[in-house]
C-alpha cells in the first residue's frame, strides 16, 4: 500500500491566520514521510487556495511577527464527490488535477474554517477530514450557543449577555453580571478582539472592538477561579476520552491570558498536568467528555474551564481544532498523558479515515 495522502489546509480568513500557520507547521513536521504524502494547502488572508511548498522553518513566529500564507500555485477544491481532488490552476502549465487525498487536516482557527463552512465544504466533496462535523464545529464556534447546549445538558457555564451591533447599549441590563466583565466576539478565538472592563463607561469601547471581528459579542462576568484546560480525543470506537488537564498561570506583565500573554510575551507559566486534587481531575475530565459529546464533537476538542477555590468546574469554551503551535496545551497535554505529538496526529488521521466521508 502507498502513503497516505494528506492535505494540510491552514492560514484562512480569520484573525487566527498566523497562529494557523505556526500549527500547521508543527503538525507537518510531525508527519512520518514513510507514512503518509503531504500535500500543503495555505489560504492566504484574503482567501485564496495556494499549494504551498510547506515548509515548517518559516512556519514560525519570529521576532514576534506570525506568519502568513502568500506564495504558491492556485488550487481549488470542487464541492463535488465524484472528482474529490485538488485542481492546480497553474497558469504555466495549464490545469491540471492532483491526484486524490486520502484526507484532509483542516488546521484552521476561527471564522472560514473551525465554524463549520470547511467542513460542510469538504462533505460535499466527499473527502474525509479530522475533527468534529458542521453542526459541532458551528456549534463550539458560536459561544454563545456552546454555552446554551451546554447549560441545557447541565453543565456549568458562567453567567453572560449577547449584544448585537446595532443593539441599544444604553437599554441594556448588565448591572447583574457584575464587574470586571469580559467583552469579547462570539464567533473567534485566540483571545482576539477581547477586553477586559472594569469600568461601565467603557463598555461601548470594548464592544466595538468585539465588533470588529464579529457581529455579535458576549459580556460575561468575570469567574474568580484556576484556568484549567483539557483535551479529549475519540477512542477507536468513537467514545471520548480524556487527557490529564493542565493550568495556565500568568507570570509577568498581563492581567489576564490575551493574545500577546499566549503567543508573543512569554508571559505564562503551565503545569501539565495541574496541580490539582485526583477528585478534581477526575471531575475536569468527566466534565470535558460530557462537554463533548453534549456539542456531538467528533475526532477532537479542547475544553477551557474555570475551577472555583469551592471546587466548581465551569465550563468557558469548547475549541474543536484547538492550537497545535509547539507551545499549544492541547499536544502537551496528551504527551503528559502518555500520547506524544506523532502519535496524536496518527490518532487523528486514523480517526477521520476510520468515520470517512460524510
Amino acid at each position: 500500500m502507498g502513503r497516505i495522502r494528506v492535505a494540510v489546509v491552514y492560514g484562512g480568513r480569520s484573525s487566527e491566520h498566523g497562529i494557523s500557520v505556526v500549527s500547521a507547521g508543527s503538525v507537518i513536521n510531525a508527519l512520518d514521510p514513510t507514512r503518509y504524502e503531504v500535500i500543503p494547502v495555505g489560504i492566504t488572508p484574503d482567501g485564496a487556495w495556494l499549494l504551498t511548498d510547506g515548509d515548517p522553518g518559516a512556519m514560525q513566529i519570529v521576532d514576534r511577527q506570525v506568519p502568513e500564507v502568500s506564495k504558491g500555485t492556485s488550487v481549488v477544491l470542487a464541492g463535488d464527490p465524484t472528482t474529490p481532488e485538488l485542481v492546480a490552476l497553474d497558469p504555466t502549465a495549464g490545469v491540471r488535477a492532483l491526484a486524490g487525498i486520502d484526507v484532509v487536516f483542516p488546521v484552521l482557527h476561527g471564522r472560514f474554517g473551525e465554524d463549520g463552512t470547511i467542513q460542510g465544504l469538504l462533505e460535499m466533496a466527499g473527502v474525509p477530514y479530522v475533527g468534529p462535523g458542521v453542526f459541532a464545529s458551528a456549534a463550539a464556534m458560536d459561544k454563545e450557543f456552546t454555552k446554551k447546549l451546554l447549560r441545557a445538558d447541565g453543565l456549568d457555564v458562567g453567567r453572560f449577555a449577547v449584544v448585537r451591533r446595532g443593539d441599544d447599549v444604553s437599554a441594556l441590563d448588565l448591572q447583574h453580571l457584575g464587574l470586571p466583565v469580559f467583552v469579547k466576539p462570539a464567533r473567534a478565538g485566540s483571545s482576539v478582539g477581547i477586553t477586559r472592563v472594569s469600568d461601565w463607561a467603557d463598555l461601548p469601547d470594548a464592544l466595538a472592538v468585539a465588533f470588529e471581528h464579529d457581529g455579535k459579542a458576549l459580556v460575561e462576568a468575570a469567574v474568580s477561579g484556576r484556568e484549567i484546560e483539557c483535551g479529549v480525543l475519540e477512542d477507536e470506537h468513537g467514545h471520548p476520552q480524556a487527557s490529564l488537564p493542565a493550568e495556565i498561570r500568568l507570570v509577568r506583565g498581563h492581567d489576564w491570558y490575551d493574545f500577546e500573554a499566549k503567543y508573543l510575551d512569554d508571559a505564562c507559566e503551565f503545569d501539565v498536568p495541574a496541580l490539582l486534587p485526583p477528585e478534581l481531575i477526575a471531575a475536569v475530565r468527566d466534565v470535558a467528555c460530557r462537554a463533548f459529546t453534549a456539542l456531538d464533537c467528533a475526532g477532537l476538542a479542547r475544553v477551557d474551564f474555570f475551577v472555583t477555590e469551592g471546587g466548581a468546574v465551569i465550563v468557558n469554551e469548547v475549541n474543536t481544532m484547538p492550537g497545535f503551535t509547539p507551545i499549544s496545551m492541547f499536544p502537551r497535554m496528551w504527551a503528559a498523558t502518555g500520547v506524544d505529538y506523532p502519535a496524536l496526529v496518527d490518532r487523528l488521521i486514523a480517526a477521520a479515515l476510520r468515520r470517512g466521508a460524510a
